[in-house]
């Protein structure tokens, strides 16, 4: 059975001399593994960049059931980046956020409103000149709506002395008696952000120190969630240009 949709490449892996194994968030099946044979030959039909991380694709696919390889019969690139080729921040970013989904989203059933927010989301941020900065804290917050621990998002008057409870996911007045909790500028600069959107985060500043230390908490707030997600390989990297 061929199968038209829509896809996200999450992860590749070099399969033999001329091969690859390829990871990808289909719109139509959910998460897929395939086999591109033959991709870095003379007389390839799919050239590796069509398989860089979160290219997003228009393809056509073989669905055999209970098969846990599967092949592609077309592709092609679906949005082509205007500005993330060309920028090395961006690419970096892409790569970080590549990582977070390929650790994060285990969809083997369709999930479209997942698919089309995180297509929406990467076509915002390649077109994106000027207020990206904190796209990647964003993203990782509202990725959390998604896999089950989004923060409560409580209204406080003021937003001072607010403590963040990371195990329990909320905000309040008093610190939790566990060690898990972040408390005085990045608790107020979270609280902040979850009340941003794409259209409002041009209005989200902070410094580069509070940025970074917004991002360890947002990944450490991972870990404590999701303990198989393991060590972030790309966040160093993230971390000397965010």
């Amino acid at each position: 059975m061929i199968v038209k949709s829509r896809g996200i490449v999450f992860q590749q892996f070099k399969y033999a001399d001329t091969s690859l194994i390829v990871k990808i968030f289909t719109e139509e099946l959910g998460m897929r593994s395939y086999m591109v044979k033959g991709v870095r030959s003379k007389k390839a039909k799919f050239k590796p960049s069509l398989f860089e991380p979160l290219t997003l694709l228009e393809m056509q696919v073989y669905n055999k059931p209970n098969q846990n390889l599967q092949h592609i019969k077309e592709a092609r690139v679906t949005y082509q980046w205007h500005h993330i080729s060309f920028s090395i921040e961006k690419q970096t970013v892409l790569l970080f956020l590549d990582e977070i989904l390929y650790k994060t989203v285990r969809e083997e059933s369709p999930n479209k409103e997942l698919f089309q927010w995180i297509f929406h989301q990467l076509s915002w941020f390649d077109l994106e000149e000027q207020h990206f900065i904190n796209f990647h804290l964003f993203f990782m917050l509202q990725l959390t709506r998604f896999l089950g621990f989004y923060p409560k998002n409580e209204y406080f008057k003021s937003t001072s002395d607010l403590v963040f409870d990371m195990q329990e996911g909320h905000f309040s007045r008093h610190r939790p008696f566990h060690p898990y909790f972040i408390e005085k500028d990045t608790a107020q600069n979270l609280l902040l952000l979850l009340q941003s959107s794409l259209n409002t985060l041009k209005n989200f500043h902070i410094s580069n120190q509070k940025r970074r230390q917004l991002l360890d908490m947002l990944v450490s707030y991972y870990q404590l969630h999701l303990p198989e997600l393991g060590k972030i390989k790309s966040l160093e990297i993230l971390r000397m240009i965010a």
